[in-house]
């Protein structure tokens, strides 16, 4: 055995192939490890940009084993370990190599495809320097080849697909040197440690003795380690009375998070919490040979362990208003404003500022915050601005200033504080209900409710309130009567609905979302009047719900908004002045998996304007990717399409048939390959709300809940589907307990139904659910949204096998390319193929208990955990 460090490029260049065994699990890395692994490249690309000389990054080891030279001398390597990464890497390459193809770079693309991505003089399989399984094999060779069904449905695609958009978006503010240094860094700035066996080694042994050695060190363990070690005579003495009180005031992970802010409040704000031990060592190694001095360092870190609680649980802080900003911060999540906050309490308690002032400033970090949410700007960089926002407050002057003059600055980008005009703007058109998280959303709401200083405030702690939709996200028709009578030329009352429904001023807090459903608005109004929340009160006063009482809302609510949450400095004017909806739409184009379309309202409702806007804007934009994607709402192409630059031409129906789009006889493109806004929402990350999701998992025996909802789940069923229908739904549920199932009840606005099986795991949370049943607007869900996060549904293949099941039942079209999102049927199948649908869902059954037979169990009998 060897190991060796070495960078990807080195390791790939040559004539080589890496083979995965065919019995290794597929390619199932999801776009929150790409977005960490991109995080990572574009801090170390900054980082070459600003001249400063980085480390490097270690990105994880390969276990090899060398197999038979091929003809021609070629050195074929099986991956033992490590296939997750190198899978990336060369998805990530094969999309900078298109990226240099497209803008007409083609020396510099044919450089990464001969030395990284193919061995220019082998055929067939062998051309490939890195060989999938047969699972993966079709999606990746499709990318590397470039054929039409590239970035198609699936991991492979959907990875290649954010490497293409993280590129061009990248390209477009940095510009081609930009992307140079991503090239550097990808190949030569991400470090590996390739462990090659050599013949007759156990490569799979070697593989457990890398992955088996136990708990290893934290940052904080390393770092403690190194100063008692530098302690010899006062150690036990300050370990006693200083670090172990510390140690146990934060626990682990709090004490990990303080080493890393002592650094970035230091003023190293490029610190990284995977370097915490390297930096702080360098940082104290002056003072190895003064005992007292390093106790005084431990004593520092016991007094910024105290303020660090404060930030985290805001109920210790003394000063009340300070202590009612960091609980709006808290309720906010994540620890972005951590540094700032630290340090603010440093000050604070050292006497160099006021209360006030540190309240002041710690609410224009929640302004700053809140308007980006409202813009739909991207968090990306938001973790940055923050780090490096101590070191302003250590200038003359006021920190409050300090703070607001920081934000306020002429920036681009991920640092754009947005204005009130921008702020408005957004709360009229944006969708606010598929924007942040939504613990977010409902902190703005509650906040705008409290603004109306009610006389009897709500207990927000006991008071069981989720976000509402006025107008329904799945309206009765009812409902689309009314909107009937609003719309404009070239407008329908669905696109209406898009452009409305998830709007700030058709959502409200409730505690009776179940109650309220998809109700007409007479009767919404009736439990909203005794509401005690003032916002639900002046909904009910309304005499109807419409586009015009939507928008009137949306007006009151920004009002509201630009006082709670004052923005920039006055005059302050931003280099990014595209409006933040065309870079989102570009963002959502490449996202588009090959073998699917959207229509220009769909895209409207995910961005906040109109479908003429955006036809306007995809007719007239240069360059823009994968337009001919965008079809009218019925599924033809624009009469006005036309190619915007010289380097695409050809029929776009042609184009999506050779993608795998069908068209029928009149040139329409068909609905089961239409992603929806919701469709296109998921595909570039945004959360699925919490009230879409499925209530926690009940046992059915008299819970009141439950049994509440399974009752209005049956009305709805029965007031809105004929009796076959509504027979074979409820026979089909029957069947699913005989299973050893449950039904497990949505909280939106239509009552959904979830037929659920818990597989014998302990946590609640691994329940499975293979489709969601909704009963007013007729349609099943197949969920592969989330069966892909859910083993043993987390296999590819596995989902395929489902997928390929229902699609051999008549009136059922699921497309292949909508694999990682909810494509959905008519619940009308249910009346002639109940048979047919309780054989799939017996086989997810038996598949599910397959899996749980295979789990291993330790050497105390306990089965272990997926």
């Amino acid at each position: 055995m060897h190991a060796q460090e070495t960078t990807f490029s080195k390791l790939v260049q040559g004539e080589k192939q890496f083979q995965v065994p065919l019995y290794q699990r597929t390619y199932s890395w999801q776009r929150e490890e790409l977005q960490q692994l991109w995080d990572d490249v574009l801090e170390l690309v900054e980082d070459r940009l600003e001249g400063r000389a980085g480390t490097g990054h270690f990105l994880g080891s390969v276990v090899l084993a060398p197999e038979r030279i091929a003809a021609g001398g070629m050195q074929r390597w099986l991956v033992v370990d490590g296939q997750q990464r190198m899978t990336t890497l060369m998805l990530a390459f094969t999309a900078l190599r298109d990226h240099h193809r497209e803008r007409g770079a083609d020396k510099r693309a044919a450089r990464i495809n001969d030395l990284l991505l193919v061995n220019t003089y082998q055929d067939g399989l062998d051309g490939y320097r890195l060989l999938p399984t047969q699972a993966d094999r079709e999606a990746y060779i499709a990318c590397v080849d470039s054929l039409p069904k590239a970035g198609g449905a699936g991991n492979v695609g959907a990875a290649y697909r954010f490497f293409v958009a993280a590129i061009t978006d990248g390209a477009d503010s940095g510009g081609e040197t930009w992307a140079d240094e991503v090239e550097s860094v990808l190949g030569d700035c991400l470090s590996i440690v390739a462990i090659t066996a050599a013949e007759g080694d156990n490569v799979y042994r070697i593989f457990e003795s890398i992955n088996n050695t136990g708990v290893g060190l934290s940052q904080s363990d390393l770092l403690r380690n190194y100063l008692f070690m530098c302690l010899p005579t006062r150690g036990e003495d300050v370990y006693r009375k200083r670090w172990l009180p510390m140690q146990e005031l934060l626990g682990p992970v709090n004490l990990e998070l303080l080493v890393w802010l002592d650094l970035v409040v230091g003023g190293n704000s490029r610190a990284r919490q995977s370097e915490i031990y390297r930096d702080q060592k360098r940082r104290l190694e002056p003072l190895s040979g003064d005992e007292e001095a390093l106790e005084a360092e431990i004593s520092r870190f016991a007094l910024r362990a105290d303020r660090l609680m404060r930030i985290v649980e805001p109920e210790r802080e003394a000063h009340p208003q300070v202590r009612t900003a960091l609980e709006r911060l808290s309720r906010w999540g994540g620890q972005v404003h951590y540094p700032l906050a630290l340090h603010l309490l440093d000050l604070l308690d050292e006497g160099s500022t006021t209360a006030d002032e540190a309240a002041t400033a710690l609410a224009h970090a929640e302004s700053y915050m809140v308007r980006r949410l409202f813009a739909g700007l991207s968090t990306t960089g938001s973790n940055r601005v923050f780090m490096e926002l101590p070191k302003e407050l250590d200038k003359d002057g006021s920190p409050a200033e300090a703070v607001r003059r920081f934000l306020s600055r002429n920036r681009t980008g991920a640092r754009v504080w947005p204005g009130d005009d921008a702020v408005r703007e957004a709360i009229r058109t944006r969708p606010f209900y598929k924007t942040g998280r939504g613990g977010q959303r409902f902190q703005i709401l509650r906040r705008l409710e409290e603004s109306y200083e009610s006389s009897e405030p709500v207990d927000y702690t006991k008071a069981k309130l989720t976000v509402e939709h006025v107008l329904p996200q799945r309206p009765a028709q009812q409902w689309f009567d009314l909107l009937a009578e609003e719309v404009e030329d070239g407008e329908s009352p669905e696109e209406v609905h898009g452009m409305l429904v998830h709007t700030l001023g058709n959502l409200t807090l409730s505690g009776e979302n179940a109650k309220l459903s998809n109700h007409p608005f007479r009767r919404k109004q009736e439990l909203m009047d005794a509401s005690a929340l003032r916002m639900n009160q002046r909904i009910a006063a309304q005499e109807r719900w419409g586009r015009a009482e939507i928008l009137a809302r949306c007006e009151e609510l920004a009002n509201r908004a630009v006082q709670l949450w004052p923005g920039p400095l006055d005059g302050v004017v931003h280099a990014d002045d595209e409006w933040a909806g065309w870079r989102e739409l570009r963002e959502i184009l490449l996202a588009i998996p090959a073998g699917t379309w959207t229509s220009y309202g769909d895209l409207a409702a995910v961005i906040g304007t109109s479908a003429v806007a955006v036809g306007n804007h995809v007719s007239s934009k240069p360059g823009l990717h994968c337009a001919y994607r965008v079809l009218t709402a019925d599924g033809r192409i624009a009469d006005g399409f036309r190619w915007t630059d010289d380097r695409h031409s050809g029929a776009p129906k042609e184009i999506l048939q050779t993608e795998g789009v069908p068209f029928d006889e009149n040139g329409r493109a068909h609905k089961s390959h239409r992603l929806t806004a919701s469709d296109l929402a998921v595909l570039v990350g945004k959360e699925i709300p919490e009230e879409s999701l499925p209530g926690t998992a009940a046992d059915g025996s008299g819970d009141e809940t439950t049994m509440g909802a399974a009752s209005r789940f049956e009305s709805l069923l029965r007031d809105n589907q004929t009796p076959e229908v509504v027979d074979g739904v409820l026979a089909v549920l029957r069947f699913w307990e005989e299973q050893g199932g449950h039904q497990v009840y949505g909280k939106g606005d239509e009552t959904s139904c979830f037929p659920t099986v818990e597989a014998g795991l302990p946590n609640a949370s691994r329940a499975l659910w293979p489709i969601a049943v909704y009963p007013v607007s007729g349609t099943v869900e197949v969920v592969f949204q989330y069966l892909k996060r859910r083993p043993p549904f987390d296999d590819e293949p596995l989902r395929r096998a489902l997928m390929e099941r229902f699609n051999a039942i008549d009136g059922i079209d699921l497309a292949e390319a909508k694999l990682d999102l909810r494509p959905s049927f008519p619940l009308e199948v249910f009346a002639g193929h109940g048979d047919d649908i309780r054989a799939v869902l017996e086989w997810f059954v038996h598949e599910v208990a397959l899996a749980e037979a295979r789990r291993p169990f330790d050497e105390d009998g306990v089965q272990a955990v997926f």
